[in-house]
């Protein structure tokens, strides 16, 4: 993807505030996008662990040593992927944000520029969908082992197969191009006949990963505000009753303080920024595109408790709800996103947005351009050039920002 700033402009940094100015996002997506050139949109992954060519051998294919191998690189403070023998790749969760980052700037500026990276961006995921499904999918480029399962690498996702399909959305309601929508369409149809469903009296909790069916709450309401935001295109009743029996299982596992465990089995019970930020959009979705207001006072309950939870008075996003360390790159992009996204009710979201994008810029974001990973105690920055979970996810959050500036 040939990207050249000088197309796109440079604009002069002003001294830092509580709020960037426009000028100071713009500068901050350029300096990400040379930087993104230059790597030629390649990076590592927070859990990318298991492709180290050369001690994977010694894990001997046991669920314990596989586990110990990929915290231990995803956890430890310095960069150990390229003494392991892990190599920079590309990512389609990265290249579904990429897209929607450009798809919301192009928006933005009508820098035609911007739309040529939008439709490259596109253009790759169509080539590299997962093989062998019912519709289009998209997984890791790694084997992952979570404490629950172990996935071989191009399994679909529904979490990677939602956010990549809201960016087909994103690329139909902005471009109006017919094959963007059959896209989000063919993945709805994986959605349906692919993933395994878990049954609760009238909910359905949509599964993670094709024969997977713990319950996750971010994976389902990912999933089903796909299906319904293609119902709003569509009109495939289908997708929304099936959205609509996802949305009532969240809703009926909200706690007490409007919080969300990740998951619902007792070893996923932890409560954190990005995920619940995750399960808020996917509510106002259904909310605004289907006028059924039946979950109103558990978004609004879900909302204050999140807004109220995770954000120190100087913008600094906190990563589970006890604690605020590790600051977390994806706890900053996430929190932008989803401030910017419930703007429309919340007059005082767009200013902690800007707040929070103001800290991020000048904590996080090195010189070059790259975001860092993570911060620790006693100043300790792991500052791995992570691809999707940070570089991708804060350009489509900073260009929802500056979009809505």
């Amino acid at each position: 993807m040939s990207i050249t700033m000088a197309s796109v402009g440079r604009r002069d940094a002003v001294p830092h505030r509580s709020a960037p100015s426009k000028a100071e996002l713009y500068q901050s997506i350029a300096r990400l996008c040379d930087w993104l050139e230059t790597n030629s949109y390649q990076a590592y992954d927070t859990f990318d662990g298991l492709n180290a060519r050369f001690v994977r051998p010694l894990t001997f294919e046991t669920k314990i040593l596989r586990m110990a191998l990929q915290q231990g690189i995803r956890r430890f403070p310095i960069n150990l992927r390229p003494l392991l023998g892990v190599s920079k790749s590309e990512s389609t969760k990265a290249m579904g944000f990429f897209a929607r980052g450009f798809i919301r700037l192009y928006d933005a500026t009508r820098d035609a520029a911007w739309r040529e990276k939008a439709t490259y961006a596109l253009e790759w995921l169509v080539d590299n969908q997962c093989q062998g499904y019912s519709g289009a999918g998209w997984g890791n480029h790694f084997d992952y082992q979570s404490r629950n399962c172990f996935v071989v690498k191009n399994t679909p996702s529904i979490v990677w197969t939602a956010l990549i399909g809201h960016a087909f959305l994103d690329a139909y309601a902005q471009f109006g191009q017919d094959s963007y929508l059959n896209v989000a369409v063919s993945s709805c149809e994986h959605i349906l006949s692919d993933l395994s469903r878990h049954v609760d009296n009238n909910s359905i909790c949509l599964g993670y990963f094709p024969n997977w069916d713990l319950q996750v709450h971010n994976a389902n309401t990912l999933g089903a505000s796909l299906l319904v935001r293609t119902f709003s295109q569509t009109g495939n009743d289908t997708y929304r009753e099936l959205a609509e029996r996802a949305f009532l299982y969240t809703a009926k596992y909200q706690r007490p303080d409007g919080s969300w465990y990740y998951g619902e089995s007792s070893n996923l019970r932890w409560i954190d920024n990005f995920h619940t930020a995750y399960v808020l959009d996917c509510f106002k979705h259904y909310s605004d595109l289907t006028g059924d207001q039946r979950f109103e006072k558990i978004i609004a309950a879900g909302y204050d408790y999140w807004k109220n939870t995770f954000f120190l008075e100087d913008g600094t996003p906190r990563y589970y709800s006890h604690k605020t360390l590790p600051i977390d790159i994806q706890c900053s992009s996430q929190a932008i996103d989803t401030l910017v996204f419930y703007s429309d009710r919340d007059p005082k979201g767009l200013p902690l947005a800007a707040k929070v994008a103001n800290w991020t810029i000048k904590h996080m974001q090195d010189r070059t351009g790259y975001f860092y990973y993570r911060r620790y105690l006693l100043g300790i920055v792991n500052k791995t050039p992570t691809l999707h979970w940070g570089q991708a996810t804060m350009l489509a959050a900073l260009a929802a920002l500056y979009r809505a500036l």
